[in-house]
């Protein structure tokens, strides 16, 4: 089987150090994307996947690049940079925040409005869901998954966007087992989600074993190029 790392970026930073966490600096993403355009790597979007018939046909070096949130410094910070290496990525939405700030967390950065997000190239970025409101759904019932689904799906069409059915699952939480893990996976199959995207920092085969739990690596923004260097090739096994 071919396989299948999925990079998970967040916050982008204009400064050039001090980045940590889920913000890594303009400068370390920089590095990052060269080394991939560098190394060979076929940057993908989720859409580009339904082409590969078997992992025979798959490039080599294939990589997801995704980013969760849509802040604006994305847009000032990672889009040019994307566009400069010849990469790909998908940014992620969470809808009911778009053109305010991120009051899921402390509120201090600026989400991208409609206006932003439709000047994106979709050559360039696919964009995706991350819920309606960003909230957890393993917390939530199985009417309040479905309303969520329904605001998202009012929100493209008022607002003319162009939207992949690949969602990425807020803080990669989602339920994990039983009647809930069963109900939750039959409503994304209900609202035609074609891939669910949790955390679990390990490289994905492809084809993959579950399309709803296609796994994440998150690239913090400490990590130096020989870091970041090891879990594109083999996730947090080496940590």
């Amino acid at each position: 089987m071919a396989k299948l790392p999925v990079l998970m970026y967040h916050n982008v930073s204009e400064k050039t150090s001090n980045s940590e966490g889920l913000t890594i600096s303009a400068e370390r993403l920089e590095e990052q994307f060269r080394f991939l355009k560098d190394d060979g790597y076929t940057s993908l979007h989720f859409s580009d996947l339904h082409i590969f018939k078997s992992s025979q046909d798959f490039p080599d070096k294939a990589v997801i690049i995704t980013f969760d949130d849509v802040y604006v410094n994305q847009l000032q910070y990672a889009y040019p940079l994307l566009q400069q290496y010849g990469l790909k990525a998908s940014f992620y939405i969470p809808f009911q925040y778009v053109g305010g700030t991120d009051d899921w967390n402390d509120g201090k950065e600026s989400i991208m409005d409609i206006l932003q997000l439709q000047s994106l190239n979709p050559e360039v970025i696919e964009l995706g869901l991350h819920s309606f409101a960003h909230n957890r759904y393993n917390e939530m019932s199985v009417e309040e998954m479905q309303e969520d689904f329904d605001k998202c799906k009012s929100f493209i069409v008022e607002n003319d966007l162009e939207i992949h059915n690949t969602l990425a699952y807020p803080y990669g939480k989602y339920p994990r087992k039983g009647k809930e893990q069963f109900s939750f996976f039959n409503v994304l199959n209900e609202n035609t989600i074609a891939y669910g995207l949790r955390i679990g920092n390990r490289v994905n085969k492809f084809p993959f074993k579950n399309n709803y739990e296609v796994q994440r690596i998150d690239v913090k923004g400490e990590y130096d190029l020989a870091i970041f260097k090891k879990r594109l090739k083999r996730g947090k096994s080496l940590f």
